[in-house]
């Protein structure tokens, strides 16, 4: 399953500057998701990290993963419900084992693979690594839950 910026706008609330998310890559419901974030100079926290030097925040990697790991938490409640679920809204719960190997500069793209550990409805516990031209740049676990709007 792939999504368009447009499918994304649907299933996040982000807006810019916020949505960390342009492409899904691939995505196999209840198991996997690989997506796409172009990191460009336009960005805006690239102003003030770092002036002369700038670099991603690792925050906000971790960020762009649990985005993603929220459109998969969606899609896949979505899908097994058979029916839209425009009333609900993935919530970021927490980080656990994150590290952060190479900076991610203007020019980059971000892949964000992320894996799914462990579900407990409404919990979800997912596996995450960001890549760029196949370089790990960051890892991590990340913790969400899906509930009502």
């Amino acid at each position: 399953m792939v999504m368009d910026i447009n499918d994304i706008l649907e299933v996040l609330p982000h807006r810019y500057p916020f949505l960390l998310v342009d492409r899904v890559d691939e995505m196999e419901l209840g198991e996997r998701i690989v997506a796409t974030k172009n990191v460009t100079m336009n960005e805006p926290f690239f102003q003030g990290h770092f002036p002369g030097q700038p670099i991603m925040p690792g925050v906000l990697i971790i960020e762009a993963m649990a985005q993603v790991g929220g459109i998969l938490a969606y899609k896949t409640v979505e899908a097994e419900a058979k029916d839209p679920l425009g009333r609900k809204l993935t919530y970021f719960m927490g980080i656990d084992n994150a590290k952060f190997r190479r900076p991610v500069t203007p020019g980059d793209t971000l892949t964000l693979t992320l894996s799914i550990l462990q579900v407990r409805t409404p919990y979800w516990r997912l596996k995450g690594q960001a890549h760029v031209a196949g370089k790990l740049v960051c890892e991590a676990e990340v913790k969400a839950m899906l509930a009502d709007k």
